[in-house]
């Protein structure tokens, strides 16, 4: 059974850096689209970034050039360095692995708190 989990949520100040990782386990890590994705309080889930298994990105038009994906195929994770950070960042930010094989589907991990205030 696929699992994902984060980590690296945390306080931080505004303009301040952080780092989430996402740690996948039980499954063909190469088959997934590893996301990001943040719910703020009162606010729909959405899309930060995404990476396929070829390494191919896609971000959010309000993070582009502050925050950047990645993913590691021999340790099966995958990060979001959040630059420049702003306070309307402030969400738990969740992790997702897609893949259409099998007829599709999608595992999510539990969250990780990122806070951005002084």
């Amino acid at each position: 059974q696929v699992q994902v989990v984060e980590s690296g949520g945390g306080l931080v100040q505004p303009g301040g850096s952080l780092r989430l990782s996402c740690a996948f386990s039980g499954g063909m890590f190469s088959w997934y689209t590893m996301g990001w994705y943040r719910q703020a309080p009162g606010k729909q889930r959405e899309l930060v970034a995404q990476i396929t298994g070829d390494g191919l990105t896609n971000y959010v038009e309000s993070v582009k050039g502050r925050f950047t994906i990645s993913r590691d195929s021999a340790n099966g994770a995958a990060y979001l360095q959040m630059n420049s950070l702003k306070p309307e960042n402030t969400a738990v930010y969740y992790c997702k692995a897609d893949t259409e094989i099998g007829g599709g589907v999608s595992y999510w991990g539990q969250g990780t708190q990122v806070t951005v205030s002084s």
